[in-house]
């Protein structure tokens, strides 16, 4: 927690003008493009990136389909997983958050220049109709990031939790590409107790296109995804 209290100290001063600003482009898209407002929501975490001397080392660009609209599923570890996924992944794509944490201050402009979606985990109506809206729109070319554990065990060490199988019903409604990633130190960032250099990897694994999961029930496509992020993780980590 302490780097992520330093970087909020260290932009103070930045703070009222890049929130006005992120809030203004969140609240006018007919005036901004969808890639103007992810190239702001990418230079805010780069401003946090230099503040508090932290590198992402980005893997597997090149598995990255190159059309069409697919659904990211990582590996969760801490604040810092979704932000360095967005700095790796050149083209806009989008989010899936738990509606009480997309409520703060900054992390609401985040999500809103990212026309993210808010899930309640406490309303299963909700929740279905969020699935349902991403599942068309991923339809349509979007690409989205959606957190299969739905949270993160504090300095979890790289370990990963079960993924929960009602994470993958809008792949299987849209039929689109799965891509696993594996996120790797990514809970040293704002765990730790220093601000020494730190560096969290992303790795975007190959594609699972629809025609390899088509038949599977979502639990075994959650395991099948869990299990191909556990190898990478493990042949990067000693």
């Amino acid at each position: 927690m302490f780097r992520f209290l330093y970087v909020i100290i260290m932009n103070l001063f930045r703070a009222p003008y890049m929130i006005t600003r992120m809030r203004y482009e969140a609240d006018h898209p007919e005036k901004y493009s969808v890639e103007k407002r992810y190239e702001l929501d990418q230079r805010a975490i780069r401003i946090m990136c230099n503040t508090g001397r932290i590198q992402t080392a980005c893997y597997g660009k090149e598995n990255l389909p190159k059309e069409g609209g697919y659904i990211m599923y990582p590996n969760h570890q801490g604040k810092f997983d979704a932000l360095a996924i967005i700095l790796c992944h050149e083209s806009p794509c989008s989010i899936v958050m738990d509606i009480k944490k997309s409520k703060s201050i900054l992390v609401r402009e985040f999500v809103d220049l990212l026309e993210g979606k808010r899930l309640d985990k406490a309303d299963v109506r909700q929740a279905m109709t969020i699935i349902r809206e991403v599942a068309a729109e991923v339809k349509e070319g979007k690409r989205y990031i959606l957190f299969p554990e739905g949270g993160y065990e504090f300095n979890n060490k790289n370990r990963i939790a079960d993924f929960k199988p009602g994470s993958f019903k809008s792949a299987t409604m849209s039929k689109a590409p799965i891509v696993p990633v594996a996120l790797i130190d990514s809970f040293k960032v704002f765990n730790s107790l220093h601000i020494m250099p730190v560096t969290a990897q992303v790795h975007f694994l190959k594609p699972i296109p629809y025609e390899e999961y088509q038949g599977m029930k979502t639990q075994e496509i959650a395991k099948l995804v869990k299990s191909r992020i556990e190898e990478e993780i493990a042949a990067y980590t000693f």
